[in-house]
C-alpha cells in the first residue's frame, strides 16, 4: 500500500479531496440544497413540500398547494440568497416552483 505524502490531512480537507478526485461534487450540491430547503423552510412549508432538486444551479421545488407556491413565488430572490447564505456560497441562481 502507497503511503500517501499528506498523511496528517485534517478529515474535512481529506473527504473534499475525495469528493473533488471521484467527481461527487454535484451530488453532494443537490443533497446540500435539499437539506438547505428543508432548514431554511421549516415544517410549514416542508409538510407541503414534495420534491428538491438541483439542476445546473436552478433549484426546482415541487410543492402540493397552489396557494403555497404563490406565497413562496412573491419571494423567490429572498429565498434564493437565504439558500446560498445556508450553503455558504452562491450554488443557487434561479428557483423553479412547480
Amino acid at each position: 500500500m502507497a503511503k500517501r505524502n499528506n498523511s496528517h490531512l485534517p478529515l474535512s480537507e481529506a473527504l473534499n479531496e475525495f469528493i473533488k478526485e471521484n467527481k461527487l461534487q454535484k451530488g453532494m450540491d443537490k443533497v446540500d440544497a435539499r437539506e438547505a430547503w428543508t432548514n431554511l423552510m421549516g415544517n410549514g412549508v416542508n409538510n407541503y413540500t414534495t420534491a428538491v432538486e438541483l439542476k445546473n444551479e436552478t433549484l426546482y421545488v415541487s410543492l402540493s398547494s397552489s396557494v403555497l407556491r404563490e406565497e413562496l413565488s412573491l419571494g423567490k430572490t429572498k429565498i434564493i440568497s437565504m439558500i446560498n447564505e445556508e450553503l455558504g456560497r452562491e450554488l443557487v441562481k434561479k428557483l423553479v416552483l412547480r
